[in-house]
């Protein structure tokens, strides 16, 4: 008995470490993630001119390396912008009241060592898709259209 208990023990402490080893990160296959030739800052200005010029809505805009700055700290650049728009949002929660925890759509902006930006967005078609819903399917169709535009525009930005 005591034999079996200690390789018992043995094979549930080999097993452990690879519970907790990295996974892949569920979605990541349907991200956007494009990288600019230009400076973060010109990047920054250029996207959120690209979200009015497609007449979304700017929801929410969290900038870390503004807060940062505040308390005096100096970090490279970090920003994630929320992006929708008042009659997506209107089919949206017509089409299925949950989708609403999806809205609005994250566009994440990031300084690279370089001093260029990396863009990444996860495509509102996977986004809305597990709601098996064809009027999310449609809508998801039509925001990767304009999120398309919005991204390759603001990397447009020299």
């Amino acid at each position: 008995m005591g034999r079996w208990s200690i390789l018992v023990g043995f094979v549930f402490a080999l097993s452990v470490p690879a519970a907790h080893a990295p996974q892949a990160v569920a979605g990541e296959a349907e991200k956007v993630r494009l990288v600019s030739r230009a400076p973060f800052a010109v990047v920054a200005r250029a996207l959120e001119k690209a979200i009015a010029d497609e007449k979304m809505g700017l929801v929410c805009h969290a900038n870390a390396q503004a807060g940062a700055a505040a308390r005096g700290v100096k970090i490279a650049g970090n920003q994630v912008l929320e992006v929708f728009r008042n009659d997506y949002a209107v089919r949206m929660l017509r089409a299925n009241p949950e989708a609403g925890f999806e809205a609005p759509i994250r566009i994440y902006l990031y300084e690279r060592p370089d001093g260029t930006a990396t863009l990444v967005y996860r495509k509102p078609s996977a986004v809305f898709r597990p709601y098996g819903h064809p009027e999310l399917d449609t809508l998801g169709a039509e925001l990767d259209e304009i999120f398309d535009r919005i991204a390759r525009q603001a990397m447009a930005a020299r």
